[in-house]
Formats: structure tokens, sequence, C-alpha cells
């Protein structure tokens, strides 16, 4: 065989279904379907409970969860009790060897004084229109809260660090909805805004891996089997 026979590697492909290990790897996921009062009103940041009942129609969700992440794995939550109970159910239907850290870089955006209120009069409280896949355009700062620029600079800064300190490894991250859109934001080096355009349903996996220096979305609002 010539030196031209031979195939020379050149970038970091995915052609097959497995993925390489290895590589910084972020597993983000988002937190189960809160608790229906809670639904009404504009929670944001505040520690409101997972729906116990859509929990239990939902174990075979968290079973197929439990197989897709490797059991190697480093963990880490969001600090909020909705994030933590999710985590907690994924690792009861799997055999995981790594205890769960908390970090609150990964919290969901502080609406600060506008928590709590009711969907219907969320709106006559912004100053600027809103995105249209969010509450509030990634530029509004709520009152005693925080932007959607302000929510990407906390994660991106969790992100870097964890790739830093943990080179080559899995990370699984339980999370929100508004800081696994501010890591893809990160990512793609995109505005906050056109993130937002992304869907982050309820315990569905985002995919994002980082390979000298660079960020690679794999994949964006995986949802599981939930017959398990």
């Amino acid at each position: 065989m010539t030196q031209t026979d031979k195939a020379v590697p050149h970038g970091h492909f995915l052609d097959t279904p497995e993925l390489p290990k290895g590589v910084t790897r972020f597993w983000l996921i988002r937190h189960a379907v809160v608790e229906a009062s809670a639904r009404k009103t504009m929670y944001g940041a505040l520690d409101v409970p997972l729906c116990r009942e859509a929990m239990a129609s939902q174990q075979g969700g968290y079973a197929t969860l439990a197989r897709r992440l490797p059991t190697e794995a480093l963990w880490y939550s969001s600090p909020l009790q909705r994030a933590r109970d999710t985590a907690s159910e994924i690792r009861k239907a799997g055999a995981f060897s790594q205890n769960v850290t908390i970090d609150g870089r990964f919290i969901e955006q502080s609406i600060g004084e506008w928590h709590g209120t009711p969907h219907t009069e969320f709106m006559s409280l912004l100053r600027l229109p809103p995105n249209p896949f969010w509450s509030i355009s990634a530029c509004e700062l709520p009152p005693g809260g925080e932007s959607m620029l302000d929510v990407c600079a906390r994660v991106a800064h969790g992100l870097d660090d964890l790739a830093n300190a943990h080179e080559g490894e899995d990370m699984v991250v339980v999370s929100h909805g508004g800081a696994i859109r501010a890591a893809l934001a990160h990512a793609l080096g995109v505005h906050p805004d056109t993130a937002l355009r992304f869907s982050i349903q309820n315990l569905s996996i985002t995919i994002l891996e980082r390979i000298d220096c660079l960020w690679r979305v794999v994949t964006v609002n995986e949802l599981p089997d939930f017959r398990g």
C-alpha cells in the first residue's frame, strides 16, 4: 500500500451512532414538568416542585435516560429542587458511579420582582418586545433579576470552567430551559435571542462537546422514549 492509498484522518467526524470516549462532553438535561399551579405563573428561578403525577407516568423516560447516559460521567445539578429531584429519579433508574455536585451557574433565569406573576398579567410588565419563543427579550432586565445576557455569561463561565477542569470526560448537567439555551448560545457563538429559537422540552437531552477549544453541538432537545 502506498502512502497515497492510506486514509489520512482529519476532522472530528461522527460517522457511527456511538460517541467516542475521551471527548469533553456535556449532557444537558432539562428538569421534569413542574406541578400544575406553578405552571400558571412565571416561576423562573423560584423553587417550585415537580408534578408527581407526571413523574409517575413518565418512569419509562427516566429509564431511557439512564441507559443513554454514560455510567462514569460526572454529575452536576442546578440548586433548584426540580433539577435535583429529576437527577435523583434518573439515577435511581440506572447505576452511576459519581455523586451529584450542585452548581448555581446552571440555575434558571431569575426574573426578580416579576416572579410569581400570572401569565395573563406578565406582558404588561415588559419594557421591550418579548422574544417570540421566550417570555422576554434577551436584553430585558427584570427588576431585581437578570437578563438572558447575564444568564449566558454565567452559563458560559460554568461550561468553560468545567471543561477546563475535566478535559476528556463526560459531564451530566441537570438544568433548565433558559440555561440550556444559554449554553447553546455560547457553543454556537450566537446572540441569546437567536438561541432562544431552540425548543428545549422537559426531560430532553442536549449534547455539547468541546474539542481543541471549539464547541460542537451534537444533538438538541433529544427526547427519551417514555415507554421505557
